[in-house]
């Protein structure tokens, strides 16, 4: 994955639901997504852990919870799949006030103003122990053109391998569509972007699914900073989580890749071998060859029928482009 400046231009949606007090918003355009959201997303730097002398690589995210309050998590070694271990981090909060935002715990106080944290220790007046600047990552599979023979289902304007497909005015695929193809063994590759919900919590903020022969549900979620479990973005429902969390910040631009052998039935219609998958978010593997051992959730039974795949409409304004299927041969 690499760095890339912060663009992108959408629009607003207001959602009629009341969630803990607060109005449920959802922002698809960060020109108008507010404060808020500036703060929002990932830093990249180097950080004295425990006072030590020597300062090594540190990622943080930041997370915004509406109305000024934020949650951040400080990451030994850099960010997730770029450095951290998948285990030493320092869990913080605070509130934003005008341009600066402040967040901490017992050890840290992080202060974020114009794209730059500068990390202290909260109980001393000890010099500076490291600064992150925010970055924005691309994962490294974004824009991948379909191969020759591959199914291109959406690519920005025609719609005739999608049923129920609706288009945004900027030329986005929204949720709820479901593809006519049907499929067995194939590789697919999907972008989405999860919109900005701040006032929102867990399975009610940025919602979908990319449902597989519509049995097999590979969780689409704004997961950004959370711990990564089976319902959360790169879940397979119920089943499994991800091997770590690669979910980006809101509004910013992911790719799934994914490649699927279905389940095998003999003539009599049992079930011989386990449907396959393998799965990279944004360009890492968070599922690898793993084993489905049934359908997930409420998705249909399996069978030996090939079925389409489903892009989940949970009502929250989840967006969709550069969607290729490429069949593989049946062995």
């Amino acid at each position: 994955m690499r760095a890339i400046p912060v663009t992108c231009s959408l629009v607003v949606y207001l959602l009629a639901a009341i969630a803990g007090g607060q109005e449920r918003v959802a922002f698809t355009d960060i020109e108008q997504a507010g404060a808020d959201y500036s703060f929002q997303g990932e830093y990249q730097g180097v950080v004295r852990f425990g006072g030590r002398s020597v300062k090594s690589k540190a990622g943080l995210q930041v997370i915004a919870l509406g109305n000024g309050k934020f949650r951040g998590n400080l990451l030994a070694g850099g960010l997730a799949g770029a450095g951290w271990d998948g285990e030493t981090q320092f869990e913080l909060s605070g509130d934003r006030s005008g341009e600066q935002l402040t967040l901490s715990d017992d050890v840290f106080t992080v202060l974020i103003e114009a794209g730059v944290a500068s990390v202290t220790p909260t109980h001393s007046h000890s010099k500076s122990w490291g600064r992150l600047k925010r970055v924005v990552r691309q994962s490294v599979t974004m824009g991948m053109p379909a191969p020759k023979e591959a199914v291109v289902l959406f690519a920005g304007e025609a719609t005739e391998q999608l049923l129920d497909a609706r288009i945004t005015d900027e030329g986005l695929l929204m949720e709820g569509v479901l593809t006519r193809p049907v499929v067995t063994d194939f590789r697919l590759h999907l972008e989405f972007r999860t919109p900005f919900m701040p006032n929102s919590l867990g399975q009610a903020r940025g919602n979908s699914g990319v449902y597989i022969q519509q049995r097999y549900e590979v969780q689409v979620l704004d997961s950004f900073g959370l711990a990564g479990v089976h319902n959360e973005c790169g879940g397979i429902y119920r089943q499994r989580p991800p091997q770590v969390n690669m979910a980006l910040p809101p509004l910013v631009w992911q790719t799934y890749d994914i490649y699927f052998r279905a389940a095998r039935f003999s003539d009599a219609g049992e079930k011989t071998e386990n449907a396959r998958i393998t799965i990279y978010h944004n360009g890492v593997a968070i599922h690898s060859n793993y084993e489905l051992t049934s359908k997930t959730g409420a998705g249909k039974p399996e069978g030996p029928q090939a079925m389409p795949i489903l892009l989940q409409n949970h009502r929250d304004p989840v967006r969709f482009r550069n969607f290729w299927l490429y069949h593989l041969p049946t062995q």
